[in-house]
């Protein structure tokens, strides 16, 4: 044995557990993900670089968001038709080559350019990566799978502001790029040692009509979403949120009456998928607001500096490590119903009680509170994530994980947006009360009770959803 990939023939089922693939995928996860807002905290540097305003440097961080949720679709046909792995090394390439190519930027143009090349790779790293994974996974395992796929996502948001500062600060914006080199080669050659050989389908067509309508439609909610969280936010924004909305109902009529469509979309006829589209989406969009939130509430709000808030805010980051041992063992013994109920209503209690937080609320307090909060994050993330695939049949698995990338880009976006909107609705109407942190506290309600629709959503499911999953399974010998 020379530790190659194994060849895989097409359409094979065999499954086993591969606990070092799934990491490798993971880790690749956690560079697309952070790379997506880690360039906040560096904006002014490259402003200053580039003799731009730093409120122009934000058109990289929206090229790269659109370009990663535009390409998702795509992806994972290019992995039916090449091979999954192919397109996974593929994926790694890209995004490394243009990390270095944004390293060498010399003005903004280029640097936006090199970002949607390097979400281009970002986008089929996601989905294609998470495929890999699935496919070479008993449903006994899928929970361990699950737990290694999630925390890229749960902990990249709350890292981003401090490894961009820290880069900045002590090196230069260039690094936060970078560092993707080395990193990008050391996951390709994993990549080649360890993702399995699939062969493509080369008889398989692109639905040309669903990419488009799908591609559009996703990007003008991505744009859309991004324009109605912020200040200006007025009839362009609303009208892309339409025309978004009506590219993907077009979409979805197409697909369900094409002879060879880009997605099967009977995957929503399984319950535990569908939960990703209903409670799941409503999970992630308001625990996406958080990390938009409490900096503004305790720099805007409380007065704090940046450096107390981003330490501050670590405490999230703190409860989503501390609970992962766990988040398998709870769903094992309780099930997702009552995990996801429980995860769901215990986040709605944590941000109303953000609500009610102050200037002179104790800050070792603040710190319990938001390492509760970081925890319940954690336990809904995983199970959601993992429930998904529950009672999907391996044929449908492709569009099965690509629908859901998308909603889960979609998801983040919109977190910010409703609650930029909240924030600016309550800084207008004085519900509850006046003074600097008011606007925050009626964000925090708002957010809250719409977690609480989650809450409602698992309710509705089954007693034993997704049992073949959560249950305990004997090994064989």
């Amino acid at each position: 044995m020379n530790g190659a990939a194994p060849d895989v023939p097409s359409g094979s089922t065999a499954s086993t557990w591969q606990p070092r693939l799934a990491l490798l995928v993971a880790a690749t996860f956690f560079m697309e993900f952070l790379d997506g807002t880690v360039l906040t905290t560096a904006m002014p540097s490259i402003a200053a670089d580039f003799r731009v305003a730093s409120a122009d440097v934000n058109v990289t961080m929206t090229a790269y968001l659109v370009t990663v949720a535009m390409g998702i679709p795509l992806s994972s046909w290019l992995a039916e038709r090449f091979g999954a792995r192919r397109i996974f090394c593929l994926a790694i390439a890209v995004f490394t080559v243009a990390s270095l190519l944004c390293a060498v930027s010399q003005d903004l143009i280029w640097l936006t350019l090199s970002r949607v090349a390097q979400g281009a790779g970002g986008a089929m790293m996601v989905p294609v990566g998470t495929l890999v994974v699935l496919r070479g996974t008993p449903k006994s395992e899928l929970l361990r799978a699950t737990a290694f796929l999630v925390w890229p996502g749960l902990l990249a948001p709350v890292l981003a502001p401090l490894v961009g500062g820290a880069f900045t600060t002590y090196l230069s914006w260039h690094w936060i790029f970078l560092v993707n080199v080395p990193l990008g080669l050391a996951a390709f050659i994993a990549a080649l040692r360890l993702v399995p050989r699939t062969g493509g389908d080369t008889g398989r067509r692109l639905d040309w009509l669903g990419l488009t309508l799908i591609t559009l439609g996703v990007g003008s909610l991505v744009v859309g979403l991004e324009g109605f969280g912020g200040r200006g936010a007025g009839l362009v924004p609303a009208g892309l949120l339409l025309a978004g909305a009506l590219a993907l109902a077009g979409s979805a009529w197409w697909m369900l009456k094409a002879r060879a469509p880009l997605f099967n979309l009977r995957v929503f006829a399984t319950r535990t998928f569908r939960a990703t589209s209903t409670g799941g989406f409503v999970y992630r969009l308001t625990i996406s607001s958080v990390p938009f939130l409490l900096p503004l509430l305790f720099q805007n709000g409380f007065g704090w500096d940046p450096l107390k808030s981003g330490a501050m805010v670590a405490a999230v980051f703190i409860g989503n490590i501390g609970i992962k041992p766990a988040t398998t063992p709870l769903i094992r013994r309780f099930g997702f119903k009552p995990v996801l109920v429980f995860a769901s209503f215990a986040s709605a209690v944590t941000f109303a009680a953000c609500a009610a937080l102050n200037a002179g609320t104790p800050e070792p307090l603040i710190f319990v509170l938001l390492l509760a909060s970081g925890a319940f994050r954690s336990i809904g993330f995983s199970a959601y994530a993992s429930v998904q695939y529950a009672d999907i049949v391996p044929e449908q698995l492709p569009s099965a994980n690509a629908v859901s990338a998308t909603l889960v880009q979609l998801a983040a976006g919109a977190g910010i947006a409703v609650g930029a909107f909240f924030v600016r609705l309550f800084d207008h109407v004085s519900f509850f009360g006046g003074g600097p942190s008011a606007a925050y506290r009626g964000a925090f309600l708002a957010m809250a009770a719409a977690m609480l629709l989650s809450t409602v959503d698992s309710l509705t499911l089954h007693r034993h959803a997704g049992a073949e999953v959560s249950r305990s399974v004997v090994s064989k010998s």
